[in-house]
């Protein structure tokens, strides 16, 4: 029928009651997608509810069984137009979950609409960059596309925000194209004035503009500091340079998407109502840390270092990067930062080590080899000398 089974609600012991087919119709592979499915799953743990939720891999398997498909209700990603359309006039109750509108009549008025907030998530974007003291934004979208309508709306918000801001499209990243696209984008960075802002339409984007800087050789975040949305961790275990972005409110969207289910399945009527959920936080790291214009020179050993810290770098490298003698960078990076290279190289390390610690299982070996650090035990020394606390020890109050 095209739907593979998933999980199954754990049958009433005592009286039977009657057991929903829920069919889940998301894209799984995206991180928005996968994050209101986890607030689904969250509502369907922590009530009662007798569902069997039906997810399938194949998206064009979901949607070719759709009209043979024997259940109760559905939610989906109405952001896709080949779901919005196989699923008008659907038989079964559906709740819609997608972006945002600035035109109230591009809204289902038959079905609830729980969406997120594309303004709010621009606007703490836009917010985050001015606190930054970034006197330039500019926004990287996507070419517009009936399944880019978000971005488009993400546009729309970015213009109201910022009538100077100049905003690039760009091409549709793939295989064949990505040299030129690169290439572009990179002429795109460097017209734009220094120091700008960047906001990405969404975090894979925004690894766009990263790759697209180191390549060119342009420093992050003191010319050019970057911010995405989506806070996807498969994206930024691909950056060498932590990745701000936005937190989106996807998980409380999938519990209020599962809520308005239920409350249709014991026959409420909701027809047209819509929840616009804001944006759950910014996560912020060092693509957009940019403090006052340094010189040249510091401006390119800092980007040296943020692309390489974790390499095992010494001081000689960076200066040499630099185009300079060692005293001669030396010297002005106590000018312009009032420390040494060394230092920022350790405190690079340190902050890749925290972060492997707070975020991942992986052994205090293989975090000392990630980071940077020769051994784990002079990682062991760096912590005690530089934060008084141990590697162990630092983990352990992180996750409480």
């Amino acid at each position: 029928m095209g739907f593979a089974w998933e999980s199954k609600a754990t049958q009433a012991s005592l009286s039977p009651r009657k057991v929903h087919r829920v069919a889940l119709l998301f894209n799984a592979n995206q991180i928005y997608d996968r994050e209101i499915i986890d607030g689904i799953g969250d509502y369907f743990r922590s009530t009662r509810v007798d569902w069997d939720i039906f997810v399938e891999d194949d998206i064009n398997a979901r949607l070719n069984g759709l009209s043979k498909w024997e259940g109760d209700g559905i939610i989906a990603n109405f952001d896709d137009p080949t779901i919005y359309n196989a699923l008008r006039g659907s038989k079964v109750p559906v709740v819609a979950v997608g972006g945002s509108y600035e035109d109230p009549q591009m809204y289902p008025t038959t079905l609830p609409y729980v969406a997120t907030d594309n303004f709010k998530l621009i606007k703490m974007a836009q917010e985050h960059l001015i606190e930054a003291s970034l006197p330039h934004l500019a926004l990287y979208s996507l070419p517009e596309s009936p399944m880019n309508r978000w971005a488009q709306e993400r546009e729309k918000a970015f213009q109201k925000l910022e009538p100077k801001g100049r905003i690039y499209r760009g091409a549709t990243s793939s295989a064949q194209n990505w040299g030129d696209a690169l290439a572009q984008l990179i002429d795109w960075i460097s017209s734009l004035p220094k120091p700008v802002g960047i906001i990405a339409t969404n975090d894979n984007r925004a690894r766009h503009l990263m790759q697209a800087c180191s390549t060119a050789g342009i420093s992050v975040p003191e010319e050019v500091a970057i911010v995405g949305i989506d806070n996807d961790p498969l994206t930024h275990s691909l950056l060498r340079i932590g990745l701000s972005s936005v937190r989106q409110g996807t998980t409380e969207m999938g519990r209020t998407a599962a809520r308005f289910l239920h409350e249709l399945l014991q026959g409420a009527r909701l027809q047209g109502i819509q929840v616009i959920v804001p944006p759950a936080g910014l996560n912020a790291l060092a693509s957009t840390l940019h403090t006052q214009a340094y010189s040249p020179m510091v401006m390119r050993a800092m980007h040296f270092i943020r692309q390489n810290a974790c390499h095992g770098v010494r001081a000689e490298q960076v200066a040499s990067y630099a185009g300079v003698s060692r005293s001669t960078l030396e010297s002005s990076f106590r000018t312009n930062l009032g420390t040494t290279v060394h230092s920022i190289l350790l405190k690079h390390r340190l902050e890749v080590a925290c972060d492997l610690l707070r975020n991942s299982d992986l052994t205090l070996v293989e975090i000392s080899k990630r980071s940077g650090f020769k051994t784990t035990q002079y990682m062991h020394v760096a912590f005690k000398r530089e934060l008084a606390t141990t590697p162990s020890e630092w983990r352990e109050r992180a996750m409480n």
